[in-house]
């Protein structure tokens, strides 16, 4: 599917937070056969950020959230809408109203995506539609992920690239002249659902007579890396593409380019497929690695920040992984 969006949403504040533990690819080496040479050059990744606490995703998502809340003029009361994308709840029926517990919008209907590296760029389109149709004014947008709690740490295929994190924007409506979000582009292949996921097994358990003696649980996260590389490299550029081109733009017009964080090589790929030189592509994946629904508002976050960003440029934002899902969203920004 793809849409144009030409009006009526403005991006008031985005904040981002991260657990305090740091681990460096030196620590991962002493864990299992790798390197810091071998992980950074195959991956761009030095070091990530891991939580500790089994409650470290609501917690991040509130102080995510409040970091937003706290650069605008909107109090938690004010919110209407709160989106939660996140693959790791910790609550397998959704965590967004614990987060709405948590921040105190007491006002505001909380809900879950789930939708992996693409959710935050799936629950930002959600949020616009909503906030077009007029149904909300004022929306909390977070992605948010714990990956390591799903993470075999004896598997050097995947222990090196996943970290913890959480970033968040706060969306509201607003005038055709201050219009923030320009379009977007949506895709999924479930038939390669299996290139990426953390399957749910059956176990033996105490029989009663509905579930026959099964018990459910997850496994690890597994993943066919070099088929979600061409996987991603493929049709990430397709989806960029496609949404530049039913807003009459192109390439040329990129002032950023912000794909998910997943490793430095399908970045930079990405951005040759598309003619963007490296210089404008967005990238703190050496420090916190792959945080799946949490790697795009946290890398948006850090680049406005760090003044990276300046009043008038032009933002390509791509979320890509399980699903498989892909999505592509268009920003132009206005301080």
């Amino acid at each position: 599917m793809k849409s144009s969006i030409t009006q009526g949403v403005k991006i008031l504040a985005t904040g981002s937070a991260v657990p305090d533990l740091c681990i460096s690819n030196e620590l991962i080496s002493n864990m299992v056969d790798t390197s810091d040479e071998w992980i950074f050059n195959r991956t761009g990744i030095k070091e990530r950020r891991i939580s500790s606490s089994p409650t470290s995703l609501i917690d991040m998502a509130t102080a995510a959230s409040m970091n937003a809340l706290n650069k605008t003029h909107i109090n938690a009361i004010d919110l209407d809408l709160i989106i939660l994308a996140t693959s790791t709840p910790n609550d397998l029926f959704g965590s967004a109203s614990q987060l709405q517990a948590k921040i105190g919008a007491s006002k505001a209907i909380a809900f879950d995506i789930t939708a992996a590296c693409s959710g935050f760029v799936i629950a930002m389109v959600t949020a616009t539609q909503f906030i077009q149709n007029g149904s909300y004014s004022n929306v909390l947008v977070v992605g948010a992920d714990v990956l390591s709690k799903w993470t075999n740490w004896s598997d050097r295929r995947t222990c090196i690239l996943f970290g913890d994190g959480a970033g968040a924007a706060i969306l509201q409506s607003c005038s055709v002249l201050e219009n923030n979000i320009l379009g977007f582009h949506l895709n999924t292949n479930g038939q390669k659902f299996d290139q990426l996921n953390i399957q749910c097994e059956y176990s033996n358990h105490d029989k009663n007579f509905f579930s026959k003696g099964l018990k459910g649980s997850f496994k690890y996260i597994t993943m066919h890396g070099k088929e979600v590389y061409k996987f991603a490299v493929s049709k990430v550029p397709q989806s960029i593409q496609a949404c530049l081109g039913s807003l009459n733009l192109s390439s040329e017009n990129i002032d950023w380019l912000l794909l998910h964080q997943a490793n430095e090589r399908i970045l930079y790929a990405v951005a040759s497929r598309l003619m963007i030189p490296s210089e404008k592509v967005i990238s703190n994946l050496a420090k916190y690695g792959n945080t799946s629904a949490a790697s795009i508002p946290l890398a948006l976050n850090e680049a406005l920040e760090d003044n990276k960003i300046q009043n008038g440029d032009l933002i390509v934002m791509s979320g890509f992984g399980a699903g498989l899902t892909w999505g592509t969203l268009i920003i132009k920004w206005y301080r």
